[in-house]
């Protein structure tokens, strides 16, 4: 439940228009609800101004789908990432309404236009195409708490000229989420031809001495741009969501 519901009500019982105790079913469920394997957050909304997001990853699909059936109940957009494809179908089952975004790897509940609360424009710069899986959960994340978001597209450091042809793009935008795999030297360039703020996201993309992303996150940790933050491997919804914070209008 948002602000703008939980104000609704009470507007409404006010004028007299809801009885007390309708509104105190509404609200019986609002810090959380026990759905026995899960406590289901209604609350972060108000707290943090974005709804509980589910990981779908070690969840079946009946767990899945039943979360995101409790979140939808209360009129809420709702997000779940990392929902393998065997869950899909069952997914569905429970909430037809869903929407099965493959390249993210996340299913979506969409129930409420999404109002634009960013200052800018959020851009997505993906090193490779390999990274894209990542790139998009982030944009979707991104898009979802209320951004307009831009993508810049397979422009790795080992063909600079890609991305050097698109400095105009770096300075259009508020924030930068930058996304790679191999060694991760992508943010440090990036960071290095712009003033924006940059969210790097090491990926597990790379060969054997990659470590599953971890060279790709020291990279970027040991970054000689000021001001690089970055996220941990392959965590495409933590950037999303940094970015957001940091573009997010002041209220």
């Amino acid at each position: 439940m948002d602000p703008k519901q939980i104000r609704h009500l009470l507007e409404r019982v006010q004028r007299g228009e809801a009885p007390v105790d309708e509104a105190v079913r509404e609200l019986a469920d609002l810090p959380f609800k026990d759905l026995g394997f899960a406590r289901v957050d209604h609350h972060r909304h108000l707290r943090t101004g974005f709804p509980e997001v589910i990981l779908g990853l070690g969840k079946t699909a009946e767990q899945i789908g039943t979360i995101m059936a409790e979140l939808a109940r209360t009129g809420a957009n709702v997000l779940a990432t990392r929902v393998a494809d065997a869950h899909v179908e069952g997914v569905l089952r429970i909430v037809p309404q869903a929407r099965h975004d493959a390249l993210a790897r996340a299913m979506v509940i969409e129930q409420q236009a999404i109002p634009d609360v960013g200052r800018g424009t959020i851009l997505i710069v993906s090193a490779g195409t390999s990274d894209l899986p990542v790139a998009e959960e982030a944009a979707l994340t991104a898009r979802l708490a209320g951004n307009r978001v831009d993508r810049l597209i397979d422009v790795g450091v080992a063909g600079i000229h890609r991305l050097l042809g698109s400095r105009g793009a770096l300075e259009a935008a508020s924030v930068l989420v930058v996304v790679a795999g191999m060694e991760g030297a992508l943010p440090s360039v990036v960071a290095g031809l712009t003033s924006r703020p940059v969210v790097a996201v090491p990926t597990s993309v790379g060969y054997g001495a990659s470590f599953g992303g971890i060279a790709a996150l020291l990279g970027m940790l040991n970054s000689c741009a000021a001001g690089v933050t970055v996220v941990n491997i392959d965590n495409g919804f933590g950037a999303g969501y940094a970015a957001s914070l940091i573009n997010r209008k002041q209220t």
